[in-house]
């Protein structure tokens, strides 16, 4: 993973430009709107520091049109939730020849539908926790799964729209009517929370997240709503496992680029207690995001993460 300058990056040869033109995609129509412009703030400053020529771009409707004025050499991909890693602006850059930086149509697609990624995760043989869809109305009116469980849609980001039902809860949720028509519900696992990304072909430090109650929408993007311990204060058999789930998890979704895996681990049962609860292809990249950390703890900077990106972008995958 060592520095390259911008001449001399793979995107060089992809136009006549001596400084490749990166648009840095953000923003876009999803419930992670606001996560998404910071994350695409950070990596555009990134992306300038490195050498790069940076067009920020916050992507609507009118997209393909914009990026045909643009005429980027590459597409930075720092859109969170749907339309922005679920395949769907993939195939869009994908129909344009243009390279982006993370995963294709198939992974991202994969990843964001989380019954399937874990029917995927089942195939590879890494642990998961009981789950079933089901329709919203009725989880609304009765326990459908043994307490304690999980309500979630089957395909958001950032912890939107997650319900936690507790052991002795009279009661279903109220759903929201936001909700979508078909929801997932997953066997709740008490423990720890813990992540660990992937670049390219190499599983980076695992970091545990300490909050004050569940690491919803709030506890991830508010300031002191939670903590990052980085490296994980965990036994090494935890942390080899989570880098090696992390990594397998990449791999058998067909991801590229950078991805971050999430887990619950019971600490009470060991290495028994850990399990994978999804991928994310478009992990968070403000520069305190975890998975920047994380490439820090390896030594790679900020600004050389994003390049690294860049670098490795490509189309028709």
């Amino acid at each position: 993973m060592g520095r390259k300058t911008p001449e001399k990056a793979k995107v060089a040869g992809r136009s006549s430009r001596q400084v490749p033109k990166v648009a840095v995609l953000m923003g876009g129509l999803s419930a992670e709107r606001e996560v998404s412009l910071s994350s695409g703030r950070g990596c555009a400053d990134a992306l300038r520091e490195a050498g790069f020529e940076v067009v920020e771009v916050d992507a609507g409707r009118d997209l393909a049109v914009r990026l045909a004025d643009i005429r980027p050499d590459v597409c930075f991909n720092a859109l969170h939730g749907r339309w922005g890693e679920d395949g769907a602006v993939q195939g869009l850059l994908e129909w344009l020849a243009i390279p982006y930086t993370h995963s294709g149509i198939l992974a991202s697609a994969l990843a964001m539908d989380k019954s399937r990624a874990k029917q995927v995760y089942r195939e590879a043989g890494l642990p998961v926790v009981n789950s079933l869809m089901a329709p919203r109305d009725e989880v609304a009116a009765r326990h459908v799964m043994a307490l304690p469980y999980v309500v979630k849609p089957n395909n958001e980001g950032s912890s939107v729209g997650v319900y936690i039902v507790p052991e002795g809860s009279n009661s279903p949720p109220s759903l929201s009517r936001d909700m979508p028509d078909t929801v997932m519900v997953e066997t709740y696992v008490p423990g720890r929370e813990l992540t660990c990304s992937v670049l390219g072909d190499r599983a980076l430090a695992v970091t545990e997240i300490v909050t004050e109650g569940w690491y919803d929408y709030h506890a991830k993007y508010a300031p002191g709503g939670s903590r990052h311990v980085c490296p994980a204060s965990v036994p090494d058999e935890i942390t080899a496992a989570c880098r090696d789930f992390a990594l397998r998890a990449h791999q058998a979704l067909g991801c590229r680029g950078l991805s971050r895996s999430d887990f619950r681990w019971d600490d009470s049962r060991g290495l028994s207690g850990l399990y994978i609860l999804e991928t994310n292809t478009q992990p968070g990249m403000t520069p305190t995001s975890l998975s920047p950390e994380q490439a820090a703890l390896e030594g790679m900077s900020y600004a050389d993460l994003c390049r690294w990106l860049v670098e490795d972008a490509s189309c028709n995958r």
